[in-house]
């Protein structure tokens, strides 16, 4: 690519010519402030918190947006923009609900909070009128237009990036408010729950529903006995609660903090990925060799499922019924487990702690419980677990390692890889093409299905048969995918996560400011411990699971059986666009 030759605070430097100044200013060093910007995912330059004088140009200029130029002159600090970022940001707190004390994002990062700081804005000479709008609380997320500061980050990821749309800005000027359609609550409309709105809010304008002093208050019930279980992706994200490595894997301190929250039993909801994949191998073998409903579509992701219900009620057949690991595990804890400790199920209380909103919404429906008993009574996210630890004052980085409680203390790689975009399937495929050869193959690394391109497609040899497959992650590819396989276009298996990522990314994990959004892949870096767990497992099938394997011979009997289809499987709704 070409470069050009720019000037910034009398730096000289080449950069490429696609550049913004934001970008190049970056090159030297240079960090230049700002609110609205979040690389790859909203870019309109709204909030003038990043303008710079540019040499030739009267006005002052949005540094996220504005492209360089073959001998531009750029000054990212002078008298006048230090002034205008201030002004501007002291116009933005005038009518903010600074309730910084009780405030969600009090204890982490708010990005709002942090700019005060970095500008040196210690008083606000402007006087704003507060907004009193009510609060919209559903099920995952909790909405507070007071908070509010029309960035306009979520609207870009719900409608850009997730194709949802179910916000946007409405009216003008002072009046301007982002919410939805008729003024509808979000679980009124077709808000899947995926959280992306709540990662990219740099205040606690959009937050999830805390399910924190349930669990507290069962973990103080003497009658209770209180099982939690872990997604993979929350140990390679954790840590950063604590200003640990992004993507540092910190299992057996997350499992000593648990234990010393007070939990009965901990246990690690990879036994639950091995036994969806028991299931959804078993479901998939079944389609092909006996002719039934192609794709196969995999069912892990909450916010997909529903994102589906709403859009593709058409193509409800070609989800897999399997139940998502955590629901998968709820159930096998309120039967097998509760038989075998001789506790009674409805004295078990389990608490799933997700990287996802959308898991609330998930273990709330009526579908998932069975004999009246919800399969899982609380879900937190990583964040809330985070806060929960902080709470009590444990010194997690200080931390000891333990180990998942038995009897499910063994769970395979393949269960660990669930928590990227591509595990689902690569786990699958381990296990299908082992029952397919009759033999255990020693390549089982499929790479083609891994990586963060949005939708990626491969053919993969197993036996006799060639399985065309498909990955895909984020709902804006989804939707991309979806419509081409209504169209016509032919596969055996279809992965789909809702988060751009996959759970990695999930709307309830750790916040990290855009100024390391901005420049670090997160995703990638998350994805890459989980690989790294993976490889140093001693189990890397899911069948070869000693824990799933004496379960199948102990209760449940055959994979994808009457017993399995009780306890493991589900149905879906279609759904209209916006519930009366």
């Amino acid at each position: 690519m070409n470069k050009v030759h720019i000037t910034i605070d009398g730096i000289q430097l080449y950069v490429p010519e696609n550049y913004t100044i934001l970008q190049a200013a970056k090159e030297v060093n240079i960090t230049i402030p700002t609110l609205c910007f979040l690389k790859d995912v909203n870019e309109i330059g709204c909030c003038r918190m990043c303008v710079v004088e540019v040499k030739g140009s009267r006005a002052l200029q949005a540094a996220c947006v504005y492209p360089v130029r073959e001998g531009m002159e750029v000054y990212t600090h002078t008298p006048k923009v230090i002034e205008a970022r201030k002004v501007n940001l002291e116009l933005i707190l005038s009518n903010h609900d600074a309730m910084c004390q009780t405030c969600t994002r009090s204890w982490m990062d708010c990005e709002l909070q942090a700019l005060a700081n970095k500008l040196s804005v210690s008083n606000v000479r402007f006087e704003g009128d507060k907004k009193r709008l009510p609060l919209d609380v559903g099920v995952s997320i909790v909405r507070d237009p007071n908070k509010c500061i029309l960035c306009r980050r979520c609207v870009s990821a719900c409608k850009n990036i997730q194709t949802v749309a179910v916000i946007d800005t409405m009216n003008r000027g002072f009046d301007t408010v982002i919410g939805s359609p008729f003024g509808l609550k979000l679980e009124d409309t077709p808000c899947t729950n995926c959280g992306q709105c709540i990662n990219v809010c740099p205040v606690a304008a959009l937050h999830e529903k805390s399910d924190a002093d349930r669990v507290w208050e069962a973990i103080y019930d003497p009658n209770k006995h209180v099982v939690v279980q872990t997604a993979p992706a929350v140990r390679v994200a954790i840590g950063e609660e604590f200003n640990m490595n992004i993507g540092e894997a910190v299992t057996g301190k997350m499992v000593t903090a648990l234990k010393m929250l007070g939990f009965d039993r901990v246990f690690d909801t990879d036994t639950g990925a091995d036994l969806t994949i028991m299931e959804e191998g078993a479901e998939l073998i079944d389609r092909i060799r006996g002719g039934g409903k192609l794709p196969l579509i995999t069912s892990c992701s909450p916010g997909w499922i529903k994102f589906c219900e709403h859009n593709f009620p058409d193509m409800l057949d070609n989800l897999s019924s399997c139940k998502s690991p955590h629901q998968m595990f709820g159930a096998i804890l309120k039967s097998y487990y509760a038989e075998k400790e001789g506790i009674d199920p409805k004295d078990i209380f389990v608490v799933s702690v997700m990287p996802c909103t959308a898991k609330k919404f998930e273990a709330a429906r009526p579908e998932m419980q069975v004999d009246g008993l919800p399969d899982v009574d609380a879900v937190i996210t990583t964040r809330e677990l985070g806060k929960m630890i902080y709470d009590v004052g444990i010194d997690f980085p200080d931390l000891g390692d333990s180990d998942f409680d038995n009897p499910f203390g063994e769970a395979s790689g393949a269960g660990a890889i669930f928590g990227t975009t591509g595990g689902v399937m690569e786990a699958a495929l381990r296990t299908v093409a082992d029952i397919l050869n009759d033999s255990s193959a020693d390549n089982f690394e499929y790479e083609e299905v891994r990586g963060l391109e949005g939708i990626k497609i491969a053919t993969i040899q197993i036996a006799d048969l060639k399985v065309r497959a498909a990955v895909a992650h984020g709902l804006g590819n989804a939707r991309k995918l979806m419509e081409a396989i209504r169209a016509g276009e032919q596969f055996h298996f279809v992965e789909i996560m809702a988060c751009p990522g996959g759970c990695i990314n999930g709307g309830g994990q750790p916040l990290q400011l855009s100024d390391v959004r901005n420049w670090i892949d997160i995703k990638a870096e998350r994805a890459k411990s989980l690989y790294q767990e993976d490889r140093k497992m001693f189990t890397r099938k899911s069948h070869n699971n000693p824990a799933v394997k004496k379960l199948y011979k102990e209760f449940l009997g055959m994979a994808n059986g009457k017993q399995a289809h009780k306890l493991l499987h589900t149905h879906y709704t279609p759904r209209t666009n916006y519930e009366e």
